[in-house]
């Protein structure tokens, strides 16, 4: 129930960014040929007012399509109604209001969490740690530690609670340099473990493992004092969220190397997000902004096939007053969305290949 909670929020979040280009063009008397969400063969379809609606096979995507004169001969070439004809501005807006779209979500998220479960309120904490981020390369990362992971153990020593189970194993480690530690880890299904090896810093000479970490337990929640409270905690942890998935964007084009291996694909937000749903109605609400907000900042990107791209193209229309040779506009997105899909297609295999389940039964 969980993975399924998890997979209907992903589903959602493509369905509004779509639905805000969709509402954006036939809003203005765009025509619109098609509204798809996912890609691949259609599973379900209907037609309604001249528009094909389809709920495709692979959950990774979606798209809203435009009829121009090639492809729909009935069409004029100079018909008012296309998309391609219409003034620049409307254009950019129909681009731009996934995104938009994407955003406004993410904020309603956070008010309904507010609204339904009140703002937080500290953690009631729990046995062990939550390790809630790795490190690319590091002592945690080749052990096979993820975020997510729950540590309540070192060497066969409960870790305890609260900010003292974080010191307890922040000592086991740096009092272990080169010493293999046996982390504990509960799963939800029984214990596992993982052998990690501390490395002494470079820079500090102590003991690390590369992980982020913070005290394990159950975020509570109070009511709202009232109307301004409510729209100011959303607000914040709106703004919040955007601020972190910024910097993380552009920690991944300074430092690419160093962060590439902190991407993950569709089945990893699936897992996150299954992980977050067993918290609880007020961690799958965070879950859902967090993801929504990921998406606008995505698609914001200015690449091929991605909304940041078709802007890009649109203002090299405005300045120079005429749009790119359409060939090669189409060789660009063309290119853009073939290198997309095989970005997805790698990170989906690399993290169905780390998924627990899977290691479990290849171990068995």
């Amino acid at each position: 129930m969980h993975i399924l909670a998890a997979l209907a929020v992903l589903g959602l979040l493509i369905a509004i960014h779509e639905t805000g280009h969709f509402l954006a063009a036939v809003g203005q008397g765009i025509r619109v040929s098609s509204f798809s969400i996912g890609l691949g063969p259609a599973l379900v379809g209907w037609r309604r007012r001249g528009v094909q609606f389809a709920l495709r096979a692979i959950p990774i995507g979606g798209y809203v399509a435009f009829p121009d004169s090639e492809t729909d001969e009935e069409t004029p070439a100079q018909d008012p109604d296309l998309f391609q004809n219409r003034p620049l501005p409307q254009r950019a807006l129909v681009v731009a209001a996934g995104v938009l779209a994407n955003l406004i979500f993410a904020w309603m998220a956070l008010l309904a969490q507010g609204a339904v479960y009140g703002v937080p309120d500290g953690i009631t904490a729990a046995a062990g740690i939550v390790v809630t981020g790795v490190s690319p390369n590091s002592p945690a990362a080749v052990a096979g530690l993820r975020p997510g992971d729950h540590v309540v153990a070192v060497n066969g020593q409960p870790l305890g609670q609260g900010d003292e189970a974080v010191k307890a194993l922040i000592t086991a480690v740096q009092t272990h340099p080169h010493v293999p530690l046996t982390l504990q880890l509960d799963s939800g299904g029984g214990l596992q473990e993982r052998q990690v090896t501390p490395r002494p810093d470079e820079g500090t000479g102590r003991s690390r493992i590369g992980t982020q970490l913070q005290p394990y337990g159950t975020s509570q929640y109070r009511p709202v004092a009232g109307v301004w409270e409510w729209l100011a905690t959303a607000s914040r942890g709106f703004w919040a969220i955007t601020a972190n998935t910024l910097a993380g964007y552009g920690q991944l084009l300074t430092h690419f190397q160093a962060t590439a291996q902190q991407l993950g694909g569709p089945v990893r937000i699936v897992e996150v997000g299954a992980q977050l749903a067993q918290q609880g109605g007020a961690s799958l609400l965070s879950f859902t902004a967090l993801i929504s907000i990921n998406l606008a900042v995505l698609n914001a990107l200015p690449l091929p096939a991605l909304d940041g791209g078709q802007m890009v193209l649109l203002l090299w229309e405005g300045l120079r007053g005429q749009p790119l040779p359409e060939r090669w506009t189409l060789a660009v997105n063309r290119l853009g969305f073939a290198l997309l899909l095989g970005l997805v297609g790698v990170l989906m295999v690399r993290d169905t290949s780390q998924l627990n389940i899977l290691k479990s039964w290849l171990n068995s």
